[in-house]
Formats: C-alpha cells, sequence, structure tokens
C-alpha cells in the first residue's frame, strides 16, 4: 500500500525541482539496480505535451485518426498511447496498475512530488524551494551541502554526489518493504 494506493512491489519516489539532476542521478542508478538484481520500472511525469510517435508514421497517422489506445509493437519493444485530453492531471495510481502486469522488484516515480509515496528527495542549494524537504512521505534527502531545514531524525541523510552510498540507500530500503522482492 502506497498512500492509498495498493500495489505488488515498492514504490518510491524521486523528487527535486527542475535541474537538480533528477534523470542524470537515475540513468547512474537504474544500471547499479539492474546489476543487484533488481527489475526496476520508472514512471516519469512530464509536465509539458510530448509525443513518442512521428508524424507521417503509421502510428501517428492511426492515433490521429482517434485509435485510443494505440498500440504499437516490434520484436524490441512496444508503446501503448492513449490520449488524455480531458486529464489535468495523469493518475499516479492508474500509472502504477499499468506496471502490475510486469511484476517489477521496484517503481521509482520521478516527479509526482504532491503524491503521498515514499521519496527520496535530491537537493541542490540555491535550486528551488526548501519546501520540497517538508513532506510526511520523505525517507532519505540528497544533498550537495548542509541540510537547509531541519530534517526529522528518521530521514536517512545522503551526499548527492556519492552514487554508491545512495545506491546501498536504495537497495536497503528496498529490502525494508513488505513488497520487497527479497
Amino acid at each position: 500500500m502506497v498512500g492509498s494506493i495498493t500495489t505488488t512491489f515498492p514504490v518510491l519516489g524521486i523528487a527535486a525541482w527542475s535541474g537538480t539532476g533528477k534523470t542524470t542521478l537515475l540513468t547512474q542508478l537504474l544500471p547499479r539496480l539492474r546489476e543487484a538484481g533488481l527489475d526496476v520500472g520508472v514512471i516519469k511525469h512530464a509536465h509539458h505535451n510530448f509525443d513518442v510517435d512521428k508524424p507521417g508514421k503509421d502510428s501517428y497517422r492511426l492515433r490521429s485518426a482517434g485509435a485510443s489506445p494505440m498500440l504499437v509493437a516490434s520484436r524490441q519493444r512496444f508503446a501503448l498511447m492513449q490520449e488524455t485530453p480531458d486529464q489535468e492531471e495523469p493518475d499516479l495510481g492508474a500509472l502504477l496498475a499499468m506496471m502490475a502486469h510486469h511484476q517489477p522488484d521496484l517503481v521509482i516515480v520521478e516527479g509526482f512530488k504532491a503524491w503521498p509515496i515514499p521519496k527520496l528527495v535530491l537537493y541542490r542549494k540555491g535550486i528551488g524551494e526548501t519546501s520540497i524537504l517538508d513532506d510526511a512521505t520523505l525517507q532519505a534527502v540528497a544533498l550537495d551541502a548542509e541540510a537547509p531545514i531541519e530534517l526529522s531524525p528518521s530521514v536517512a541523510l545522503l551526499d548527492l554526489n556519492d552514487l554508491d552510498a545512495i545506491t546501498r540507500w536504495v537497495l536497503a530500503w528496498v529490502s525494508t518493504q513488505p513488497n520487497s522482492p527479497a
């Protein structure tokens, strides 16, 4: 159970202000988690319109013609595109439910700062407000300087530039979760 969302796998949010390095950290962390034996799914929140399809391609033309959902598949991968024109923000619960079929050992959610899920917050001095650190779901903070506000003693403090320490913390955190694969 994550907030009011029930999952069969641990869910960890990675939250930070834009420009802090969430994606950079994840591109370095994911191979290490894979090496440790975890199958990790990722859900990334986008604050802008995006498209995974290209104008002129058959799948783009079919989606533009009204196919919803549109699934395109090959031997290497598949992509499911669903139009959500009346939705203000993505529903994290529905997205996590889509992950269940794949039976990941962990799902990392990049963004979705306001959702009540356990979080590792990345904080760089001078980027964004300290309000991101005032979160009841905070499990750990990776910082590049001293914590700008007093944090609960239960919150793990990590060095934002120490990938080994962050990896060890994530692996230890996953192992303590009731729906952990370990």
